[in-house]
């Protein structure tokens, strides 16, 4: 068995969820609110030492025609430096529609609940029952 995080990256925001490879159903952890790359990089340290997750997948967004943007571009560094900070296996997982499925009122934070739903597609398409 092995413990998964799944980050929804922004730039105000990181959304977290885990989840394991028994179960194979992923969960909101957290929102990462901190005003600095340091100050967040600081918070994933303590999940990853919390947590001592074997991977982190991370979701991709990118146009519904599947060109990149500038987020694209922010999310793949993200998980870049993951890989590189903390020499654990970062996977990208495409988010195009992850967010359509959740249901939030005006104002409402849900990146917790968006990193669960990318942390779910993962296991719904890589990992064998």
């Amino acid at each position: 068995m092995e413990t998964i995080l799944g980050f929804d990256f922004g730039l105000k925001r990181i959304g977290v969820a885990v989840g394991n490879t028994l179960i194979r159903q992923a969960q909101p952890l957290m929102v990462i609110r901190e005003a600095t790359n340091d100050g967040k990089f600081a918070a994933i340290a303590g999940l990853l030492e919390q947590w001592r997750p074997a991977r982190c997948i991370v979701g991709l967004p990118m146009h519904p025609d599947g060109a990149e943007h500038e987020m694209t571009l922010r999310c793949r560094r993200f998980a870049n430096q993951l890989a590189g900070r903390y020499g654990i296996p970062a996977e990208l997982v495409d988010e195009r529609y992850s967010s359509a499925v959740i249901t939030a009122k005006r104002g409402e934070v849900v990146d917790d609940q968006a990193a669960a739903i990318i942390l779910q597609q993962y296991f719904d398409q890589h990992v064998e029952s």
